[in-house]
């Protein structure tokens, strides 16, 4: 131990003389809440939120709200928290770590920030390394939260996601980091807000911290598959760029610019217009239908990527053709690259500028740009950046 250990103590040492006083006065509240009936002490619940409205904050009622689960914990399953399993409930209402052995009680101890954080409203997620402790600790501490007035939701595998809305709107939702993940990732796929399963995220307790966040967040958590066949479509889309004038200068005439410093390539105004009806001509938008429409995304992603292809991508520097295929030349070393693929449709659109054969485009990359076209769609310059390069099996 150093000097300034030994004078000042540790981290935890000055974490805790913060925490202790918090304790005792949980512990000191245990007589007025055991006194009263079931149906006063349930209708604490309603109380503390009436309070949260009122303009109180969750660290002014964190004590009472510590007291009633403590108690409600007795009279439903026949557990108490120890004065240190109240310290470690604190702790984890702080946003810090409470290392537990086995068999102290962890479980238990997440249920006191558990329902003072779901008091707001706002949902709590418990995140576990397993499917069968997200099923056990819902049902078993379900009773305790139920009892207490409120809702609990589980998340496991198979669920579709009408289900998975409804167990995401519950006060606290329970699942597995795996579950929480890749729900997080089908969301941001979604075109339609409403189709999203996952709400705002508030409020998490993760157990075993350590395997979660540390060992276990060395795998990724990857949605992909094979795309839709749209060889036809980037084939008419490569049509499309030699019909457009470059700009030679950003704010001069011409329908895009590009700005090769940057990688990214800029639609104008005028563009907009032409290429509006250049597609009608085509049959790939409807009379009079913006570019920019819900059911286009698709199209303006094939857009820019044939844009890029023909701008910004140059047959023996970025690339070579070799064997009828795109090779990736290494803009560092010059090396070519076999086997790697660019991502967001860009190989598929340089295929179909050099006539090759064009290969399935990878989903999750697909469903990556469609996200960044769709956030950019009601902006009056359309930009991509393209640099990213993924290997594709």
């Amino acid at each position: 131990m150093s000097l300034v250990e030994k004078l000042f103590g540790s981290f935890s040492d000055r974490e805790l003389k913060k925490v202790n006083p918090i304790t005792k006065q949980v512990l000191a509240l245990e007589p007025k809440y055991q006194a009263m009936s079931d149906a006063d002490l349930q209708a604490q619940t309603a109380a503390f939120k009436q309070q949260l409205t009122e303009g109180k904050t969750l660290d002014d009622i964190l004590p009472d709200a510590f007291a009633v689960c403590r108690e409600a914990a007795w009279r439903v399953l026949g557990m108490k928290h120890f004065p240190v399993q109240v310290t470690g409930g604190i702790a984890l209402h702080r946003g810090d770590i409470a290392e537990m052995q086995t068999g102290e009680g962890k479980t238990l101890v997440a249920t006191l920030p558990a329902y003072l954080n779901a008091l707001t409203g706002e949902g709590v997620h418990i995140v576990t390394v397993n499917d069968y402790l997200a099923k056990r600790d819902s049902e078993w501490m379900g009773k305790l939260y139920r009892w207490l007035g409120l809702s609990v939701g589980l998340i496991a595998q198979g669920m579709d996601g009408d289900a998975r809305r409804a167990a995401y709107a519950a006060d606290i939702t329970y699942g597995t980091n795996n579950e929480f993940g890749f729900d997080y990732l089908r969301d941001n796929m979604e075109y339609d807000v409403s189709a999203r399963r996952q709400r705002g995220l508030y409020f998490a307790i993760v157990d075993e911290v350590d395997s979660i966040l540390i060992d276990e967040a060395r795998t990724p958590l990857i949605i992909s598959g094979p795309a839709d066949d749209n060889t036809d479509l980037y084939l008419r889309i490569n049509e499309i760029p030699p019909l457009l004038t470059r700009q030679q200068e950003e704010k001069g005439e011409g329908d895009y610019w590009v700005d090769e410093k940057a990688h990214q390539v800029y639609i104008s105004e005028s563009g907009h217009v032409k290429l509006e009806k250049i597609l009608a001509e085509r049959g790939l938008v409807g009379p009079g239908e913006s570019l920019y429409s819900p059911k286009n995304i698709i199209l303006m992603h094939h857009l820019m990527a044939s844009l890029k292809a023909h701008t910004l991508f140059k047959r023996d520097q970025q690339y070579v053709v070799q064997d009828g295929e795109i090779v990736i030349v290494d803009e560092f070393t010059g090396r070519l690259m076999p086997g790697r693929r660019w991502s967001e449709g860009i190989h598929q659109a340089v295929e179909a500028k050099e006539g090759v054969r064009i290969q399935h485009e990878n989903q999750r990359n697909k469903n990556q740009s469609l996200a960044a076209d769709r956030k950019n769609q009601r902006r009056k310059r359309f930009s991509h950046s393209l640099d990213r390069i993924d290997a594709e099996e």
